[in-house]
């Protein structure tokens, strides 16, 4: 009895082993693409106080990009939403004058196939796949005070996970 207990032991183990091989990493879970075309640039202007930038103040616009999901594993599974889409505020102006970026929150929201309903920029939303737009606001509050005079520049970045 213990020679065929062995030898059940090892039958396990190369049975464990095979099913082993035959899985996919966690890397692999979706195989596609997600492409993201950079249209308008926003614009940020000022309020009357000069305590905000933002791209929703008056003149101000959104910038904009075109998204293509293609997630060839989830069209095979039938699934219609693989991949996400996030616009997180930056943390700082890309460039400022000196003093620019002192005591400055910024935020972000984003509307995607020209829906009216703001998404917070951190909060990923699922995608189908497909060709997506995007508009993405930005707004800079300084607290307290006000922005120095110069040049201010910001970068969103646009996500698709």
């Amino acid at each position: 009895m213990t020679r065929k207990r062995k030898r059940n032991s090892r039958a396990l183990i190369a049975a464990v082993a095979a099913l082993a091989s035959f899985s996919l990493p966690a890397s692999a879970a979706i195989i596609g693409t997600c492409t993201i075309m950079i249209g308008a640039s926003g614009t940020m202007k000022s309020n009357p106080a000069i305590n905000i930038f933002g791209s929703r103040q008056a003149g101000g616009s959104s910038g904009g990009a075109t998204i293509t999901a293609n997630a060839t594993l989830c069209t095979i599974l039938n699934l219609l939403d693989c991949y996400s889409v996030s616009a997180p505020a930056p943390i700082v102006f890309t460039s400022a004058p000196s003093g620019g970026d002192t005591d400055v929150t910024f935020a972000t929201v984003f509307r995607l196939d020209g829906s009216g309903a703001d998404i917070p920029g951190s909060s990923p939303q699922r995608v189908t796949n497909g060709t997506h737009t995007i508009q993405v606001d930005l707004t800079a509050t300084k607290s307290p005070g006000i922005f120095p005079a110069g040049n201010y520049q910001g970068t969103v970045t646009v996500r698709c996970e």
